[in-house]
């Protein structure tokens, strides 16, 4: 019996890049459960292996693994020519570190910004010159609280590619507009994913940092990937430019 559903994404073609763990892994399997066909693509092939294996058996869709390097040009070129077109892309590679502004260093810069900010920029580039979107696509970056909303100390390298993409983003949506696609972000506060276990602070440290918190707790990855559905769904068709704060209430501290 057919069931209406607008967040439904059943005969969409969805992109997700960092599928291999955390919110993007989260998002390729709340994807596929609401009906996607999904390639996703990440730089560990064995994490990423686990991923594509989690999604077998949703909806019997057809699905895509591609191991890609999009710290280059040529990499992202190459990801992009595997492709067929696409209804959807969620922009969700991206790397974190702490450096206090006394320690940066034009590499920390550099290597922090290329992933962080131009491989998306350079991603869509490609998408749209090669014609891989959909009429009526949305397009998904993940960005962060730090880039429009809070700031915490040791963070300006990462706050400055997060509001650079926000900024992209909104100037994306502007000028895709006519072509009926969508470009929204989405904003979290801290998610409970493995790179907690790269961060700088101690377990406590990061108990207490929870406390900070009005719900008490950090998200969690598939709590960013139902927003993420939202966004790609035909549920957000008249939403587009918005930076979507997901922060437990964070920020109203």
């Amino acid at each position: 019996m057919y069931q209406y559903n607008p967040f439904s994404l059943e005969g969409k073609v969805i992109l997700i890049t960092g599928a291999s763990s955390g919110i993007g892994r989260a998002t390729a399997i709340e994807c596929a459960k609401m009906g996607a066909s999904l390639i996703i693509t990440g730089r560990d092939e064995e994490r990423l292996k686990e991923t594509f294996a989690k999604l077998e058996g949703f909806k019997n869709k057809v699905h895509m693994q591609i191991v890609a390097d999009l710290s280059t040009e040529d990499g992202i070129k190459d990801l992009v020519n595997q492709i067929p077109q696409i209804n959807g892309c969620v922009s969700n590679a991206g790397i974190v570190g702490l450096t206090p502004i006394q320690f940066v260093t034009t590499k920390k810069i550099e290597e922090m910004q290329q992933i962080n900010l131009m491989a998306p920029v350079l991603l869509i580039k490609q998408i749209l010159k090669q014609k891989k979107f959909q009429s009526q696509a949305s397009i998904v970056f993940t960005s962060s609280v730090a880039g429009v909303y809070r700031v915490s100390m040791g963070n300006a390298i990462y706050s400055i590619t997060k509001c650079g993409i926000d900024a992209y983003m909104r100037s994306s949506a502007l000028e895709l507009a006519t072509k009926g696609i969508r470009c929204n972000s989405v904003n979290p506060a801290m998610v409970e994913t493995r790179i907690l276990n790269r961060g700088q602070l101690t377990l406590e440290q990061y108990e207490a940092d929870k406390l900070r918190y009005p719900l008490k707790r950090y998200g969690k990855p598939e709590e960013v990937a139902w927003a993420i559905i939202y966004l790609l769904s035909d549920a957000s068709a008249w939403v587009t430019g918005i930076s979507l704060k997901l922060d437990g209430g964070m920020t109203l501290s």
